[in-house]
């Protein structure tokens, strides 16, 4: 084993059974090693909504009080992760449903409190990358929902661009690794122009001038931390294109 693929998937994919079935199928086509990194999507608002728990955002990011906590846990861990899980069985994947508390898979620690209180948010401190070696020489596909755990019995909700680029980095000190987020656009968009290749000081020069913006932000800053920890190539594309190699936006320092 020399490579591993670790691979992040957006809610709006997950909202959407058509667009989820025919990544997963993608997914599964794929051969070697792989990680499958999901996000919860819509879903954890609209059961919330039904149990009396309100979502409650700040910048685009879920404020998760304890009964947010319980509803997300059932939702990411739960649902959603199983429901990935069955459908990547039936495609012939051996996959595994996990949460960073698994295996002791994802350390984080709860964020602080300022200047947004964001509640039981993680910010990761360790990946257990030893252990993911150990499912992928096992020929098992780890998949991952958004919630770690502080060493002390608490669970965390954690940004699942976070867990992938942290993943990536951290199978880099064992393999050859490529990250690809997917989601529902082709790639990073330059006023309705795909930006194929896209390098630091470009980046920062459309972050400044406004272009790019809101959750894009974060997903690249993950992506180009993953590349300066080791990871070989970094791409963000549309979930359609996953075996397409030469669609989307891959990142170069």
């Amino acid at each position: 084993m020399k490579a591993v693929k670790v691979i992040k998937i957006g809610g709006k994919i997950i909202d959407q059974e058509g667009k989820l079935d025919s990544f997963l199928k993608d997914f599964a086509d794929i051969k070697g090693p792989k990680i499958l990194v999901h996000g919860g999507g819509s879903i954890a608002t609209k059961i919330g909504d039904k149990v009396g728990v309100q979502a409650r955002m700040i910048d685009g990011r879920r404020v998760t009080d304890k009964e947010t906590l319980d509803v997300i846990t059932m939702v990411y861990g739960g649902l959603v992760n199983k429901k990935i899980v069955a459908k990547l069985q039936k495609l012939g994947v051996n996959a595994a449903g996990l949460s960073g508390a698994d295996f002791n898979l994802i350390t984080a620690k709860k964020r602080k409190p300022e200047p947004i209180d964001f509640g039981w948010a993680g910010d990761i401190e360790k990946i257990n990358a030893k252990q993911l070696m150990g499912f992928l020489e096992d020929d098992i596909v780890p998949v991952i929902a958004p919630l770690t755990h502080d060493g002390n019995g608490n669970l965390l909700n954690t940004n699942a661009d976070a867990i992938a680029s942290c993943t990536a980095a951290a199978m880099a000190e064992f393999l050859e690794v490529e990250l690809v987020f997917c989601f529902e656009q082709q790639g990073v968009m330059n006023n309705g122009n795909l930006i194929t290749e896209m390098n630091l000081l470009l980046y920062r020069h459309l972050r400044d001038t406004g272009i790019i913006t809101d959750g894009m932000i974060p997903k690249l800053d993950l992506g180009f931390e993953a590349k300066t920890k080791g990871v070989r190539k970094v791409s963000i594309r549309n979930s359609d294109a996953l075996k397409t190699r030469t669609t989307g936006t891959e990142l170069v320092l």
